[in-house]
């Protein structure tokens, strides 16, 4: 059975859609929760690129601990459709945040790491670390005598 269309669209496409689909990736083509990252290596430094499209640089964060640089991003989006007669025919909203993280190691501090946001698309300088090569401490014990 054909289902009526409303303004050339089935009213039930988005429902089943969203059904079928892992909450995860619902709207995947508004915002991609799996923020593609490019990363370039340099003789002293990474370079990160992060594609956080439709998110504004209020709703990014970035945080070093432990060793792990992690990258959050939120969005909120409100849609609404009315009629002529301005009551609504569909109204939807969105609402989700996805992250990921990066080992960059435990000796790297935070104002090491400079960050930029520019038209939809983060991007990290991370300077490369040596790690310290751990000390060892000879524990002996004195024998008079």
């Amino acid at each position: 059975m054909l289902m009526p269309s409303i303004f050339g669209e089935n009213l039930f496409d988005n429902f089943f859609d969203d059904l079928a689909r892992p909450a995860v990736f619902h709207h995947q083509n508004e915002f991609n929760p799996l923020m593609k990252t490019d990363v370039k290596e340099h003789k002293d430094r990474f370079e990160l690129s992060i594609d956080v499209p439709g998110v504004k640089k209020e709703d990014l964060s970035a945080e070093l601990e432990n060793g792990y640089l992690t990258i959050t991003a939120t969005r909120n989006d409100e849609k609404e459709e009315k009629n002529k007669e301005g009551e609504y025919i569909r109204r939807e909203r969105y609402s989700g945040s996805t992250s990921r993280s990066f080992y960059v190691g435990e000796d790297v501090k935070q104002e090491d790491i400079k960050a930029k946001f520019d038209n939809g698309t983060l991007k990290l300088t991370i300077p490369k670390v040596e790690a310290k090569p751990e000390v060892k401490e000879n524990k002996y014990i004195a024998i008079e005598g």
